[in-house]
């Protein structure tokens, strides 16, 4: 071998041994097992990461709501946020047909805007006060069960409890990534996970509108909190609710009583006049 192609063979052999080592140390790392994503975990681990989707949420202090649907044909939609401390607390503009009304709910308690222009029946007073634990036949309906549907604990909780929720695959809600996640399920198992007061006049309602089961669906986003749920309820209607601005600071204040009438008071007052 000649002089000069001795020192060439040992540059390119050190250089070969440098390119395999380099390589090597490429192939070793790409070799480590890849963490899954979040939006990967909410999609593989259902009961998992809803579990940690309801201690997230439950650790919450505040949520803003839009909603937005059809009841009885007509439709409506919500606007307001919920205070999701001990007791339930939210303030709530809604909009149907007939215009819209502000309502604030204090725990089992319901303060309604009175419109300016039916102020007389209330003795010209702004809220009409309606506390349900001593009006048993109207809890499930109306403003409290509209209330109960849209707080996101509830949805997280309901999906938990019934079986044969599955996950749809990941979708993106008002431009945040989420997991999609939906379950059919008959009336009877629904009306397991609503509050026993309410129970028996949900069923009822459900019932007179021909509700056979209802579609429940949850998009869950990479900090596991509700951003959108949804139902469906046969031919007596549908909604959307979006979830937005958790942690925002939010105040929900009873009503002076100077301004406020009591529903149940005007109820006797009618029955006596009567």
């Amino acid at each position: 071998m000649s002089l000069w192609k001795k020192p060439a063979l040992v540059t390119i052999s050190a250089l070969t041994a440098f390119a395999v080592s380099a390589c090597g140390v490429t192939s070793g790392a790409s070799d480590e097992p890849t963490q899954p994503s979040v939006l990967e975990l909410l999609a593989s681990d259902l009961k998992g990461s809803l579990l940690k989707t309801a201690e997230a949420t439950n650790k919450t202090d505040s949520v803003t709501v839009t909603m937005t649907g059809t009841m009885g044909g007509e439709k409506i939609s919500m606007q307001g946020f919920l205070d999701l401390g001990d007791p339930l607390k939210a303030e709530m503009k809604m909009t149907n047909s007939k215009g819209a009304t502000t309502v604030r709910m204090i725990g089992a308690v319901i303060f309604t805007e009175v419109p300016a222009e039916a102020r007389t029946a209330t003795g010209g007073k702004r809220w009409m006060k309606m506390d349900l634990t001593g009006l048993s036949e109207m809890a499930g309906t109306g403003f409290s069960k509209q209330f109960e549907d849209v707080d996101p604990v509830k949805q997280v909780k309901t999906l938990l409890a019934i079986e044969g929720t599955t996950v749809v695959g990941q979708e993106t809600v008002n431009e945040v990534p989420t997991v999609h996640y939906t379950v059919t399920t008959p009336v009877a198992t629904y009306l397991k996970q609503i509050d026993a007061m309410r129970r028996d006049a949900t069923e009822q309602t459900l019932a007179t509108q021909g509700v056979k089961e209802l579609k429940l669906d949850l998009w869950v986003d990479e900090q596991y909190r509700p951003r959108r749920a949804g139902m469906v309820m046969g031919e007596m209607g549908d909604m959307v609710i979006d979830y937005t601005d958790y942690g925002k600071a939010v105040t929900v204040e009873t009503p002076p009583p100077a301004e406020t009438t009591d529903f149940a008071e005007m109820l006797k007052g009618l029955s006596t006049d009567s």
